[in-house]
């Protein structure tokens, strides 16, 4: 979720609005393509707007995440919706899903085999599982600078990067080892604005539990300001601070 690092693995802060996440997630929910009546799970809803879209469209959605500060924030915005706080890798239940979905979610869930088995367990068979999240690559610029500023201060940047980001074929591969047929797969660049005036620093603000943790107060302003100093002559032009982030968007069905 946006704002404040809440250390919660399945949802964590972007520099990204939670009105602006919803419209980014409009393209994967037009992959979902929810029906009237259908059941579908929303795994890691956040602040449930994306679940909401999908009750909008006739289906009957239950929306999970493991932060409890976002799911009673969804509840509020958004009364009347099924949201639970649970653990996306061990969620299990009796109901079988017509369809699961995940949207900026996944990258933050480290046993991605466990989550996977909780998908297909979830589904009815020929079920389908549609998502979208960080992949291989995303905003590469900023954890390298992260690694070259750190390692010039006698710190090891090893370690740090909290995200799953896979490939496609590694992804893929997982889902098809699980017992997925993948039906669609893309490897996408996203370029970001930042938000203004603070840019690149909110970003180094909204992770600093993970990638300075061990770094003195005093000492973290100058390494942001290095930083700033490595990036700016690829990300700043014109005013503004563009940061590019790479997106896996896939469909997969349940065998039977």
């Amino acid at each position: 979720m946006n704002g404040k690092p809440d250390h919660n693995p399945n949802r964590q802060p972007e520099a990204t609005r939670p009105a602006a996440m919803s419209r980014l997630g409009e393209d994967v929910l037009s992959l979902l393509q929810p029906s009237p009546g259908e059941r579908i799970l929303d795994l890691g809803c956040g602040n449930g707007d994306l679940t909401a879209r999908i009750a909008a469209a006739g289906a009957v959605p239950t929306g999970i995440d493991l932060s409890a500060e976002s799911v009673a924030r969804a509840r509020q915005r958004h009364p009347g919706l099924d949201l639970q706080e649970a653990d996306a890798s061990i969620y299990r239940t009796d109901v079988r899903y017509d369809a699961v979905f995940s949207h900026a979610a996944l990258h933050w869930i480290g046993n991605a085999e466990a989550t996977a088995r909780t998908v297909w367990l979830a589904l009815r068979d020929g079920g389908r599982f549609v998502a979208e999240f960080a992949g291989s690559g995303n905003i590469v610029s900023l954890t390298d600078a992260i690694a070259q500023v750190l390692s010039a201060r006698g710190y090891r940047p090893e370690g740090r990067i909290p995200w799953y980001l896979p490939t496609i074929g590694e992804y893929a591969g997982l889902l098809e080892r699980t017992g997925f047929r993948v039906t669609f797969a893309l490897h996408f660049d996203q370029p970001s604005l930042l938000q203004a005036p603070a840019g690149v620093r909110a970003m180094l603000d909204s992770f600093a539990s993970y990638f300075f943790a061990d770094v003195a107060p005093a000492e973290l302003h100058t390494i942001y300001d290095e930083i700033e100093d490595a990036l700016r002559p690829r990300l700043y032009q014109d005013g503004k601070w563009t940061i590019n982030k790479s997106r896996l968007r896939i469909a997969a069905v349940k065998h039977p």
